[in-house]
């Protein structure tokens, strides 16, 4: 048997190996003319091969492009586009810095870090403690979506001083409201709404479903 697994691997993998082939060929054209004209063949070829390629600018430049590639940038045609410089393609792309600094806790997210921060700007005071209270009813929340079935208040008091580097103290008394044994918390993506009470929308929306005869 002859896989393809066992055999070159392919430069431009869209076209498959009986373009390749084609290509191939031309080189054993000895009329110029002759060649050239079996590359702008192959080149239709390929655009049938690859008809998303019509979506993009100057799409005919590309596909003469991807015939030298196919070539190993050595084809002595007459293209109607110069052949491409093999170090252009070659380089690796230039890496995109990262912003920021590293996220402390990804379960809480880089938002949270954020609001922390502004928190500990704030002065003492009621409005300050009703922020931290809210702020820590949100992160129970984003715990128990990626964690655990429960967490108590002083894990999620603790977590809140320690990303503040322990400049934000957590007020005497703050107590945080109790979750309904029905409410069920769900990563992103799951189909569920955070918080949701399973069945609740469900008969709701049976009852405005349901007719009297």
């Amino acid at each position: 048997m002859d896989y393809n697994t066992e055999r070159e691997k392919l430069v431009m993998p869209e076209y498959g190996r009986n373009v390749l082939r084609m290509v191939e060929g031309l080189r054993e054209i000895a009329d110029k003319g002759k060649r050239t004209e079996q590359a702008g063949a192959i080149v239709k070829v390929m655009e049938i091969l690859n008809p998303q390629v019509h979506t993009q600018e100057n799409y005919e430049h590309k596909l003469w492009d991807h015939l030298y590639m196919i070539a190993g940038y050595d084809l002595d045609v007459d293209s109607p586009y110069p052949c491409p410089v093999r170090e252009d393609y070659a380089t690796s792309p230039v890496p995109i810095p990262m912003k920021g600094s590293r996220i402390k806790a990804t379960h809480y997210g880089r938002n949270i870090e954020k609001i922390i921060n502004l928190l500990c700007e704030e002065p003492d005071g009621e409005v300050k403690t009703e922020m931290i209270r809210s702020l820590a009813i949100y992160m129970r929340q984003q715990y128990l979506i990626w964690n655990k079935d429960s967490v108590a208040d002083k894990t999620i008091f603790s977590d809140i001083e320690k990303l503040s580097d322990y400049r934000l103290r957590i007020p005497e008394g703050i107590n945080l409201s109790k979750i309904s044994n029905d409410a069920t918390f769900s990563r992103p993506g799951m189909g569920l709404n955070v918080g949701q009470i399973p069945g609740k929308n469900r008969k709701k929306n049976n009852k405005k479903g349901f007719k009297k005869k």
